[in-house]
Protein backbone atom coordinates (compact mmCIF):
# COMPACT_ATOMS: atom_id res chain seq x y z
CA UNK A 1 0.00 0.00 0.00
CA UNK A 2 1.10 3.36 -0.71
CA UNK A 3 1.49 5.88 1.43
CA UNK A 4 1.75 10.06 0.42
CA UNK A 5 2.67 12.77 2.75
CA UNK A 6 -0.79 13.31 3.72
CA UNK A 7 -1.57 9.66 4.99
CA UNK A 8 1.88 10.43 6.90
CA UNK A 9 0.26 13.84 8.34
CA UNK A 10 -3.08 12.06 9.15
CA UNK A 11 -1.77 9.23 10.52
CA UNK A 12 0.79 11.31 12.86
CA UNK A 13 -2.04 13.97 13.58
CA UNK A 14 -3.76 10.08 15.07
CA UNK A 15 -1.12 9.76 17.30
CA UNK A 16 -0.58 12.74 19.10
CA UNK A 17 -4.43 13.05 19.82
CA UNK A 18 -4.08 9.69 21.44
CA UNK A 19 -0.61 10.74 22.81
CA UNK A 20 -0.60 14.66 23.22
CA UNK A 21 2.48 14.55 25.44
CA UNK A 22 4.40 12.69 23.65
CA UNK A 23 7.09 14.54 21.76
CA UNK A 24 6.62 13.42 18.40
CA UNK A 25 8.75 15.21 15.41
CA UNK A 26 6.33 17.54 13.51
CA UNK A 27 8.39 17.31 10.02
CA UNK A 28 10.50 15.24 8.23
CA UNK A 29 9.85 11.98 9.66
CA UNK A 30 9.97 8.63 7.37
CA UNK A 31 6.95 6.42 7.51
CA UNK A 32 9.27 3.54 8.86
CA UNK A 33 10.57 6.00 11.85
CA UNK A 34 6.41 6.90 11.94
CA UNK A 35 5.68 3.48 11.98
CA UNK A 36 7.97 2.47 14.72
CA UNK A 37 6.98 5.54 16.94
CA UNK A 38 3.43 4.14 16.65
CA UNK A 39 5.01 0.93 18.00
CA UNK A 40 6.28 2.63 21.02
CA UNK A 41 3.74 4.66 21.53
CA UNK A 42 0.56 1.70 21.52
CA UNK A 43 3.35 -0.38 23.92
CA UNK A 44 3.87 2.68 26.36
CA UNK A 45 0.41 2.93 26.77
CA UNK A 46 -0.18 -0.74 27.04
CA UNK A 47 2.47 -0.66 29.92
CA UNK A 48 0.13 1.79 31.27
CA UNK A 49 -2.57 -0.14 31.66
CA UNK A 50 -0.40 -3.35 33.00
CA UNK A 51 -0.61 -4.00 36.99
CA UNK A 52 2.31 -2.27 37.83
CA UNK A 53 1.00 0.80 36.12
CA UNK A 54 -2.18 1.00 38.43
CA UNK A 55 -0.31 1.31 41.57
CA UNK A 56 -1.99 3.90 43.65
CA UNK A 57 -0.56 7.50 43.85
CA UNK A 58 0.79 8.35 47.43
CA UNK A 59 0.88 11.86 48.58
CA UNK A 60 1.92 12.14 52.44
CA UNK A 61 1.81 15.70 53.95
CA UNK A 62 3.35 16.64 56.85
CA UNK A 63 2.29 19.68 59.41
CA UNK A 64 4.87 21.46 61.62
CA UNK A 65 3.83 21.53 65.28
CA UNK A 66 0.33 20.76 64.88
CA UNK A 67 -1.26 19.34 67.99
CA UNK A 68 -5.14 18.51 68.28
CA UNK A 69 -6.78 21.63 67.26
CA UNK A 70 -8.53 20.73 64.47
CA UNK A 71 -12.29 20.52 64.12
CA UNK A 72 -12.51 16.55 63.81
CA UNK A 73 -10.30 15.84 67.03
CA UNK A 74 -12.07 18.23 69.44
CA UNK A 75 -9.08 20.04 70.90
CA UNK A 76 -10.58 23.43 70.77
CA UNK A 77 -14.12 24.30 70.75
CA UNK A 78 -13.42 27.40 68.03
CA UNK A 79 -10.51 26.05 65.69
CA UNK A 80 -12.01 26.31 61.67
CA UNK A 81 -10.01 23.58 59.80
CA UNK A 82 -12.49 23.02 57.52
CA UNK A 83 -10.00 20.80 54.74
CA UNK A 84 -8.50 18.80 57.63
CA UNK A 85 -12.38 18.00 58.68
CA UNK A 86 -13.22 16.89 55.32
CA UNK A 87 -9.81 14.87 54.73
CA UNK A 88 -10.81 12.84 58.23
CA UNK A 89 -14.57 12.56 56.84
CA UNK A 90 -12.78 10.37 53.20
CA UNK A 91 -11.04 8.22 56.02
CA UNK A 92 -9.43 7.12 58.93
CA UNK A 93 -8.94 9.31 61.80
CA UNK A 94 -6.66 7.95 63.89
CA UNK A 95 -7.58 9.16 67.30
CA UNK A 96 -4.75 8.15 69.59
CA UNK A 97 -1.77 8.63 67.12
CA UNK A 98 1.52 9.53 68.94
CA UNK A 99 5.05 10.87 67.65
CA UNK A 100 7.99 8.95 68.70
CA UNK A 101 9.90 12.04 69.38
CA UNK A 102 8.46 15.60 70.38
CA UNK A 103 11.04 17.75 68.53
CA UNK A 104 11.39 17.94 64.93
CA UNK A 105 14.49 16.20 63.83
CA UNK A 106 14.13 12.92 65.53
CA UNK A 107 10.70 12.75 65.09
CA UNK A 108 11.14 12.96 61.02
CA UNK A 109 13.69 11.17 60.98
CA UNK A 110 12.02 8.51 62.61
CA UNK A 111 8.69 8.28 60.37
CA UNK A 112 11.01 8.75 57.26
CA UNK A 113 13.57 6.23 58.33
CA UNK A 114 10.35 3.84 59.81
CA UNK A 115 13.21 3.37 63.00
CA UNK A 116 12.80 4.43 66.61
CA UNK A 117 15.55 7.34 68.20
CA UNK A 118 16.19 4.42 70.26
CA UNK A 119 17.39 1.93 66.76
CA UNK A 120 19.12 5.20 65.07
CA UNK A 121 20.56 7.15 68.01
CA UNK A 122 18.86 10.39 66.26
CA UNK A 123 17.38 11.98 69.87
CA UNK A 124 18.26 15.52 69.17
CA UNK A 125 18.30 19.00 66.18
CA UNK A 126 21.81 18.21 64.91
CA UNK A 127 22.14 14.51 64.32
CA UNK A 128 22.06 12.85 60.91
CA UNK A 129 20.54 9.21 60.88
CA UNK A 130 23.81 8.99 58.24
CA UNK A 131 25.91 9.35 60.93
CA UNK A 132 25.01 6.20 62.43
CA UNK A 133 27.43 3.83 60.38
CA UNK A 134 24.90 0.39 60.82
CA UNK A 135 21.99 2.48 58.61
CA UNK A 136 24.86 3.85 56.00
CA UNK A 137 22.63 2.05 53.54
CA UNK A 138 18.90 2.14 54.85
CA UNK A 139 15.97 3.04 52.73
CA UNK A 140 14.51 6.13 53.59
CA UNK A 141 10.70 6.10 52.84
CA UNK A 142 11.17 8.27 49.80
CA UNK A 143 13.87 5.69 48.27
CA UNK A 144 11.90 2.79 49.01
CA UNK A 145 9.00 4.25 46.22
CA UNK A 146 11.64 5.24 43.79
CA UNK A 147 12.82 1.95 44.13
CA UNK A 148 9.89 0.29 43.52
CA UNK A 149 8.90 2.34 39.69
CA UNK A 150 7.55 5.38 41.88
CA UNK A 151 8.38 9.20 40.47
CA UNK A 152 9.31 10.71 43.89
CA UNK A 153 8.62 14.14 44.71
CA UNK A 154 9.13 16.31 47.91
CA UNK A 155 8.67 19.75 48.90
CA UNK A 156 8.64 22.33 51.87
CA UNK A 157 9.79 20.89 55.25
CA UNK A 158 9.47 17.07 55.28
CA UNK A 159 12.70 16.59 55.83
CA UNK A 160 14.50 18.63 58.51
CA UNK A 161 18.02 18.21 57.54
CA UNK A 162 19.49 16.19 54.03
CA UNK A 163 23.34 16.28 54.25
CA UNK A 164 23.71 12.77 52.39
CA UNK A 165 24.38 12.75 48.73
CA UNK A 166 21.97 9.25 48.18
CA UNK A 167 19.06 11.16 50.38
CA UNK A 168 18.99 14.40 48.17
CA UNK A 169 18.98 12.00 44.96
CA UNK A 170 15.83 10.04 46.52
CA UNK A 171 13.56 12.42 45.28
CA UNK A 172 12.89 15.63 42.76
CA UNK A 173 12.73 18.41 45.12
CA UNK A 174 10.35 21.53 44.80
CA UNK A 175 11.36 24.23 47.21
CA UNK A 176 12.81 24.56 50.63
CA UNK A 177 11.11 24.46 54.15
CA UNK A 178 10.87 28.01 55.49
CA UNK A 179 9.54 29.78 58.64
CA UNK A 180 9.75 33.15 57.42
CA UNK A 181 8.70 35.71 57.46
CA UNK A 182 9.81 37.29 60.62
CA UNK A 183 10.30 40.46 61.36
CA UNK A 184 12.60 43.12 62.32
CA UNK A 185 11.34 44.15 65.30
CA UNK A 186 9.05 41.54 66.97
CA UNK A 187 5.89 42.42 67.73
CA UNK A 188 6.33 40.33 71.43
CA UNK A 189 9.02 41.16 73.83
CA UNK A 190 9.65 37.71 75.00
CA UNK A 191 12.55 36.84 77.37
CA UNK A 192 13.98 34.94 74.32
CA UNK A 193 15.95 37.63 71.85
CA UNK A 194 15.21 34.62 68.85
CA UNK A 195 12.93 36.28 65.88
CA UNK A 196 11.32 33.20 65.55
CA UNK A 197 9.63 33.83 69.32
CA UNK A 198 6.97 36.56 68.26
CA UNK A 199 3.30 36.44 66.88
CA UNK A 200 0.82 38.55 65.50
CA UNK A 201 -0.22 39.80 62.31
CA UNK A 202 1.56 39.96 58.69
CA UNK A 203 0.92 43.07 56.17
CA UNK A 204 1.35 40.39 53.21
CA UNK A 205 -0.82 38.26 51.29
CA UNK A 206 -0.96 34.64 51.49
CA UNK A 207 0.69 34.58 48.21
CA UNK A 208 3.97 35.64 50.23
CA UNK A 209 4.05 33.26 52.73
CA UNK A 210 6.33 29.99 52.40
CA UNK A 211 3.54 27.61 52.96
CA UNK A 212 1.51 29.15 49.86
CA UNK A 213 4.34 28.45 48.14
CA UNK A 214 4.55 24.93 48.95
CA UNK A 215 0.98 24.22 48.39
CA UNK A 216 1.63 25.86 44.90
CA UNK A 217 4.61 23.84 44.36
CA UNK A 218 2.87 20.41 45.32
CA UNK A 219 -0.21 21.54 42.32
CA UNK A 220 2.43 22.28 39.38
CA UNK A 221 3.59 18.55 40.14
CA UNK A 222 0.71 17.00 40.26
CA UNK A 223 -0.51 18.55 37.50
CA UNK A 224 2.60 17.40 34.75
CA UNK A 225 1.70 14.30 33.06
CA UNK A 226 3.34 11.14 34.05
CA UNK A 227 3.55 7.69 32.89
CA UNK A 228 4.79 6.28 36.20
CA UNK A 229 2.52 6.68 39.28
CA UNK A 230 3.88 9.03 42.07
CA UNK A 231 4.90 9.15 45.50
CA UNK A 232 4.78 13.17 46.54
CA UNK A 233 5.89 14.29 50.62
CA UNK A 234 4.17 18.30 51.14
CA UNK A 235 5.52 19.59 54.47
CA UNK A 236 3.55 22.36 55.82
CA UNK A 237 5.81 24.83 58.04
CA UNK A 238 2.74 26.50 60.05
CA UNK A 239 1.93 26.30 63.14
CA UNK A 240 5.57 26.18 64.08
CA UNK A 241 6.71 29.64 65.39
CA UNK A 242 6.79 32.48 64.14
CA UNK A 243 3.21 32.51 64.50
CA UNK A 244 2.73 35.24 62.15
CA UNK A 245 0.14 34.79 59.02
CA UNK A 246 -1.81 37.54 57.04
CA UNK A 247 -4.65 39.51 59.14
CA UNK A 248 -7.32 37.95 57.54
CA UNK A 249 -6.61 34.38 59.27
CA UNK A 250 -6.56 36.71 63.22
CA UNK A 251 -10.03 37.80 61.59
CA UNK A 252 -11.22 34.48 61.47
CA UNK A 253 -11.78 34.60 65.33
CA UNK A 254 -13.65 36.70 68.04
CA UNK A 255 -12.13 37.75 71.29
CA UNK A 256 -14.37 34.92 72.80
CA UNK A 257 -13.26 32.27 70.55
CA UNK A 258 -9.32 32.57 71.97
CA UNK A 259 -10.13 33.89 75.68
CA UNK A 260 -7.78 31.85 78.06
CA UNK A 261 -7.79 29.48 80.08
CA UNK A 262 -11.54 28.94 79.43
CA UNK A 263 -11.24 27.64 75.67
CA UNK A 264 -8.98 25.22 76.34
CA UNK A 265 -9.96 22.52 77.31
CA UNK A 266 -7.16 20.38 78.52
CA UNK A 267 -5.51 23.31 80.96
CA UNK A 268 -5.58 22.75 84.63
CA UNK A 269 -4.15 25.23 87.09
CA UNK A 270 -1.19 24.26 89.14
CA UNK A 271 -1.17 21.19 86.92
CA UNK A 272 2.59 20.23 87.85
CA UNK A 273 2.27 20.20 91.66
CA UNK A 274 1.94 16.45 91.52
CA UNK A 275 4.90 15.88 88.72
CA UNK A 276 8.48 15.10 89.66
CA UNK A 277 10.88 17.72 88.93
CA UNK A 278 12.93 15.61 85.92
CA UNK A 279 10.17 16.49 84.14
CA UNK A 280 11.41 19.75 83.80
CA UNK A 281 14.88 18.11 82.36
CA UNK A 282 12.79 18.30 79.21
CA UNK A 283 12.37 21.90 79.41
CA UNK A 284 15.09 22.83 80.99
CA UNK A 285 16.38 25.91 79.05
CA UNK A 286 14.23 26.43 76.15
CA UNK A 287 13.74 29.85 74.18
CA UNK A 288 9.61 29.15 74.01
CA UNK A 289 7.88 30.94 76.83
CA UNK A 290 7.01 29.80 80.35
CA UNK A 291 2.84 30.17 81.07
CA UNK A 292 4.20 32.44 84.04
CA UNK A 293 5.49 35.28 81.51
CA UNK A 294 2.29 34.51 78.97
CA UNK A 295 0.29 35.50 81.90
CA UNK A 296 2.46 38.58 83.22
CA UNK A 297 2.70 40.31 79.75
CA UNK A 298 -0.83 39.26 79.15
CA UNK A 299 0.08 37.77 75.95
CA UNK A 300 -1.40 34.49 76.92
CA UNK A 301 -4.99 35.16 74.70
CA UNK A 302 -3.22 36.68 71.44
CA UNK A 303 -0.81 33.37 71.57
CA UNK A 304 -3.57 31.57 71.32
CA UNK A 305 -5.31 33.62 69.23
CA UNK A 306 -1.87 33.49 66.73
CA UNK A 307 -2.02 29.70 66.54
CA UNK A 308 -5.46 29.53 65.59
CA UNK A 309 -4.78 31.67 62.89
CA UNK A 310 -1.91 30.09 61.61
CA UNK A 311 -3.78 26.52 62.00
CA UNK A 312 -6.74 28.26 59.65
CA UNK A 313 -3.80 29.41 57.24
CA UNK A 314 -2.24 26.25 56.89
CA UNK A 315 -5.62 24.54 56.66
CA UNK A 316 -7.00 26.47 53.39
CA UNK A 317 -2.93 25.43 52.02
CA UNK A 318 -3.57 21.90 52.74
CA UNK A 319 -7.11 22.57 50.75
CA UNK A 320 -5.48 23.69 48.05
CA UNK A 321 -3.93 20.33 47.38
CA UNK A 322 -6.94 18.39 48.39
CA UNK A 323 -8.48 19.99 45.67
CA UNK A 324 -5.87 19.65 42.90
CA UNK A 325 -5.70 15.71 43.81
CA UNK A 326 -9.56 15.47 43.43
CA UNK A 327 -9.12 16.94 39.83
CA UNK A 328 -6.15 14.71 38.87
CA UNK A 329 -6.54 12.26 36.23
CA UNK A 330 -5.56 9.57 38.86
CA UNK A 331 -7.96 10.89 42.26
CA UNK A 332 -9.41 7.78 42.11
CA UNK A 333 -6.49 5.87 42.94
CA UNK A 334 -4.61 7.97 45.23
CA UNK A 335 -3.94 7.19 49.20
CA UNK A 336 -3.28 10.75 51.10
CA UNK A 337 -1.91 10.34 54.64
CA UNK A 338 -1.79 13.57 56.76
CA UNK A 339 0.04 13.90 59.77
CA UNK A 340 1.95 16.57 62.27
CA UNK A 341 5.54 15.64 63.43
CA UNK A 342 4.45 16.43 67.14
CA UNK A 343 2.39 18.52 69.52
CA UNK A 344 2.29 21.77 71.14
CA UNK A 345 1.72 23.46 74.37
CA UNK A 346 -0.37 26.37 74.41
CA UNK A 347 -0.26 26.84 78.51
CA UNK A 348 -0.97 23.59 79.28
CA UNK A 349 1.64 21.98 82.10
CA UNK A 350 2.80 25.39 82.45
CA UNK A 351 4.71 25.60 79.48
CA UNK A 352 4.04 26.59 75.65
CA UNK A 353 5.76 24.62 72.65
CA UNK A 354 6.46 21.03 72.94
CA UNK A 355 9.32 18.41 73.81
CA UNK A 356 7.56 17.02 76.82
CA UNK A 357 6.13 13.43 77.05
CA UNK A 358 2.72 14.39 77.78
CA UNK A 359 -0.43 13.75 75.68
CA UNK A 360 -0.35 17.68 74.60
CA UNK A 361 3.04 17.26 72.68
CA UNK A 362 2.78 13.39 71.63
CA UNK A 363 -0.32 13.31 69.89
CA UNK A 364 -1.30 14.28 66.91
CA UNK A 365 -3.57 14.13 64.03
CA UNK A 366 -3.11 11.30 61.78
CA UNK A 367 -5.26 11.03 58.98
CA UNK A 368 -5.33 8.48 55.99
CA UNK A 369 -7.60 7.67 53.33
CA UNK A 370 -7.32 5.08 50.21
CA UNK A 371 -9.58 3.98 47.37
CA UNK A 372 -12.30 1.58 48.80
CA UNK A 373 -12.20 2.81 52.34
CA UNK A 374 -15.18 3.72 54.26
CA UNK A 375 -14.93 7.60 55.35
CA UNK A 376 -15.24 9.05 58.64
CA UNK A 377 -13.86 6.20 60.51
CA UNK A 378 -12.07 6.70 63.97
CA UNK A 379 -9.86 4.26 65.55
CA UNK A 380 -8.59 5.13 68.98
CA UNK A 381 -5.98 2.19 69.21
CA UNK A 382 -2.24 3.83 70.31
CA UNK A 383 -0.75 3.87 66.87
CA UNK A 384 2.17 5.52 66.11
CA UNK A 385 3.94 7.53 63.30
CA UNK A 386 6.72 4.53 62.71
CA UNK A 387 3.45 2.95 61.07
CA UNK A 388 2.86 5.36 58.05
CA UNK A 389 5.65 4.25 56.48
CA UNK A 390 5.32 0.07 56.20
CA UNK A 391 1.48 1.17 55.86
CA UNK A 392 2.13 3.17 53.10
CA UNK A 393 4.35 0.82 51.25
CA UNK A 394 2.25 -2.18 51.86
CA UNK A 395 -0.99 -0.38 50.17
CA UNK A 396 0.93 0.54 47.41
CA UNK A 397 2.33 -3.35 46.84
CA UNK A 398 5.71 -2.32 47.66
CA UNK A 399 8.36 -4.75 50.00
CA UNK A 400 10.36 -3.11 51.67
CA UNK A 401 13.89 -4.47 51.77
CA UNK A 402 14.45 -3.03 55.03
CA UNK A 403 13.71 -3.85 58.93
CA UNK A 404 11.57 -1.21 60.16
CA UNK A 405 10.08 -0.70 63.70
CA UNK A 406 6.44 0.37 62.83
CA UNK A 407 3.56 -2.01 62.02
CA UNK A 408 0.73 -2.19 59.48
CA UNK A 409 -1.89 0.33 60.41
CA UNK A 410 -5.23 -0.73 61.48
CA UNK A 411 -7.78 -0.06 58.68
CA UNK A 412 -10.98 0.09 59.76
CA UNK A 413 -12.55 1.31 63.46
CA UNK A 414 -11.46 -1.54 65.20
CA UNK A 415 -9.69 -1.32 68.68
CA UNK A 416 -6.80 -2.63 69.30
CA UNK A 417 -6.30 -2.99 73.12
CA UNK A 418 -2.90 -4.45 72.02
CA UNK A 419 -1.03 -2.01 70.39
CA UNK A 420 0.99 0.58 72.34
CA UNK A 421 2.80 4.24 71.41
CA UNK A 422 6.19 4.76 72.76
CA UNK A 423 7.81 8.19 72.86
CA UNK A 424 11.22 9.19 74.28
CA UNK A 425 12.99 12.68 74.70
CA UNK A 426 16.46 11.68 74.98
CA UNK A 427 16.80 7.80 75.25
CA UNK A 428 16.40 7.61 79.11
CA UNK A 429 12.76 9.54 79.39
CA UNK A 430 10.34 7.55 77.59
CA UNK A 431 6.56 7.18 77.55
CA UNK A 432 4.44 4.56 76.61
CA UNK A 433 0.57 5.17 75.81
CA UNK A 434 -1.36 2.70 75.38
CA UNK A 435 -5.57 2.92 74.68
CA UNK A 436 -5.98 3.60 78.53
CA UNK A 437 -3.00 4.61 79.77
CA UNK A 438 0.20 6.73 79.86
CA UNK A 439 3.13 5.58 82.13
CA UNK A 440 6.48 8.12 81.84
CA UNK A 441 9.44 7.32 83.33
CA UNK A 442 12.27 9.81 83.59
CA UNK A 443 15.75 9.34 83.42
CA UNK A 444 16.71 9.96 87.64
CA UNK A 445 13.60 7.05 87.83
CA UNK A 446 10.36 9.76 88.48
CA UNK A 447 7.50 8.48 87.33
CA UNK A 448 3.86 9.25 85.98
CA UNK A 449 1.15 7.32 85.43
CA UNK A 450 -2.53 8.61 83.94
CA UNK A 451 -5.81 6.53 83.64
CA UNK A 452 -7.15 8.03 80.95
CA UNK A 453 -10.42 6.28 81.38
CA UNK A 454 -11.35 8.70 84.23
CA UNK A 455 -8.33 11.37 83.51
CA UNK A 456 -8.46 12.52 79.42
CA UNK A 457 -6.18 15.49 80.11
CA UNK A 458 -3.79 13.61 82.40
CA UNK A 459 -4.28 16.03 85.34
CA UNK A 460 -3.88 13.44 88.37
CA UNK A 461 -0.45 11.31 88.74
CA UNK A 462 -1.34 8.13 90.32
CA UNK A 463 2.73 6.73 90.29
CA UNK A 464 2.83 7.17 93.87
CA UNK A 465 -0.56 5.16 94.36
CA UNK A 466 0.07 2.17 95.89
CA UNK A 467 -3.01 0.12 93.92
CA UNK A 468 -1.58 1.00 90.53
CA UNK A 469 2.31 -0.76 91.21
CA UNK A 470 0.68 -3.93 89.16
CA UNK A 471 -0.49 -1.54 86.34
CA UNK A 472 2.75 0.28 86.21
CA UNK A 473 5.05 -2.62 86.90
CA UNK A 474 3.30 -3.56 83.18
CA UNK A 475 3.73 -0.85 81.27
CA UNK A 476 7.03 -0.52 82.90
CA UNK A 477 8.04 -3.64 80.97
CA UNK A 478 6.98 -2.09 77.71
CA UNK A 479 9.57 0.74 77.47
CA UNK A 480 12.93 0.35 75.20
CA UNK A 481 15.14 -1.97 77.70
CA UNK A 482 18.52 -0.92 75.69
CA UNK A 483 18.00 2.13 73.55
CA UNK A 484 21.18 3.21 71.91
CA UNK A 485 23.27 6.17 73.01
CA UNK A 486 22.64 9.50 71.20
CA UNK A 487 25.12 9.87 68.23
CA UNK A 488 28.10 11.63 68.53
CA UNK A 489 27.97 15.57 68.97
CA UNK A 490 23.98 15.35 69.91
CA UNK A 491 23.07 18.25 72.10
CA UNK A 492 20.49 20.77 70.88
CA UNK A 493 17.56 20.00 72.91
CA UNK A 494 18.98 16.74 74.29
CA UNK A 495 18.40 15.80 78.09
CA UNK A 496 20.42 12.87 79.34
CA UNK A 497 22.04 11.28 82.20
CA UNK A 498 25.75 11.02 82.77
CA UNK A 499 27.63 8.87 85.37
CA UNK A 500 23.77 9.29 87.31
CA UNK A 501 24.02 13.00 86.85
CA UNK A 502 21.07 15.01 84.76
CA UNK A 503 22.63 16.61 81.64
CA UNK A 504 20.28 19.18 79.53
CA UNK A 505 22.20 20.12 76.17
CA UNK A 506 25.48 19.04 77.46
CA UNK A 507 25.34 21.02 80.35
CA UNK A 508 25.28 18.82 83.90
CA UNK A 509 22.05 20.16 86.16
CA UNK A 510 22.84 19.61 89.82
CA UNK A 511 20.21 19.15 92.26
CA UNK A 512 19.74 22.56 93.58
CA UNK A 513 19.59 24.58 90.67
CA UNK A 514 16.37 25.86 89.95
CA UNK A 515 14.09 25.81 87.38
CA UNK A 516 14.56 27.99 85.15
CA UNK A 517 12.07 30.60 84.51
CA UNK A 518 11.88 30.99 80.56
Amino acid sequence: MAWGYGSRGRLLGIITKIFPCFPFPARGISMRTLMKTLFFAVSLGLAALSPAAQKPDVILITVDDLNDWIGCMGGHPHVKTPNLDRLAARGILYTNAHCQAPVCNPSRTSFLTGLRPSTSGVYSLDASFRKNPELKDHLTIHQAFKAAGYITFSTGKVYHMLSDKQDKEAATFGIGGDMGPTRKKKLVNTPSSHPALDWGPLDITDEEMPDSKVSQSAIGFLNQARAQPLFMTVGFSRPHVPLNVPQKWFDMYQPADYAVPGTLPAFSENDRDDCPRASWYLHWILPEPRLKFLRESNTWASKVHAYLASVCFVDAQIGRVLDAVEKSPNAANTIICLLSDHGYHLGEKEISGKNSLWDVSTRVPLILTRPGISGGVKNASAVELLDVYPTLASLAGIKVKAKLDGKILPLDATLDPARTAITCQGPYNQTVRTATHRYIRYMDDSEELYDHASDRFEHKNLAQDPAQTATKETLRKLLIAEPKAPLPGANVRLSTLIEGVPYWEGKPIKPGDPIPEL
